[in-house]
């Protein structure tokens, strides 16, 4: 009768097992390691047996990708959000160099727009009109004037809903009235009050990546943009 010899244990070396030993946290935090030890042992123990330790262990690491997940989205928004911040401060910065308002224009469509990485801006003021006048009537590459009333309609395309200071949208063919060509996919447009007497005003941002301004965006940077452009505008009317 053959008899069978025990498997030999091979020991593990003794400086792998000394920096084991000095160093455990080295192999509790390795997942691969730790999976490999917790299977070895769920073998050992028989499929019968339901290891407490290993469920709690596999629940902790789906939270902890969890939460590592929520950080790293944390992380990127903060980082987003400063860019975003630093940019407006720069592009407001551009705007105050002009002393006169052709170059304000011309900062607007130059500096600005490439600040913010934008590919069209227009400056829509309501005027009265006379009925021969077309509804869009174009003084440049960035102002347009048109009827009063119009901004209101162009913003909500002509529905019974609030007009928002800031409203970020994908773009309608009714767009192409302003921007042109039909390039431009998404925009941002933002009110202006221009003072006591005057007709309002709207700042139009205009981008080609149909999703650089969407609904779902916060309006806070663009909001202080449009304040400080506002309050320009005054100057310059008088």
């Amino acid at each position: 009768m053959s008899t069978q010899l025990p498997r030999a244990i091979t020991p593990l070396a003794d400086e792998l097992r000394e920096k084991i030993i000095s160093d455990p946290d080295m192999v509790l935090e390795d997942l691969d390691v730790m999976r490999a030890l917790i299977a070895a042992n769920e073998r050992g123990t028989g499929a019968n047996v339901v290891d407490l330790r290993g469920l709690a262990m596999e629940r902790l690491e789906e939270r902890l990708g969890r939460l590592e997940d929520t950080h790293r989205g944390v992380i990127a928004a903060a980082y987003e959000n400063l860019a975003g911040t630093n940019q407006i401060h720069r592009a407001v910065l551009q705007l105050l160099q002009p002393t006169q308002f052709t170059e304000f224009l011309n900062a607007l469509s130059g500096e600005v727009a490439q600040t913010l990485r934008i590919d069209s801006v227009k400056l829509l003021l309501e005027t009265k009109v006379t009925e021969e006048e077309p509804a869009i009537h174009k003084l440049g590459k960035v102002l347009l004037t048109a009827e009063p009333g119009f901004i209101e309609t162009y913003i909500t395309y002509g529905r019974n809903v609030p007009v928002r200071p800031v409203t970020l949208r994908q773009v309608s063919p009714e767009a192409d009235l302003i921007h042109g060509d039909g390039f431009v996919h998404s925009e941002a447009l933002m009110t202006l009050d221009l003072g006591p007497g005057r007709l309002p005003g709207l700042l139009i941002f205009g981008a080609e990546d149909p999703h650089m301004f969407r609904p779902t965006q916060g309006t806070d940077l663009l909001a202080f943009f449009a304040g400080v452009f506002e309050r320009m505008m005054r100057r310059y009317l008088g």
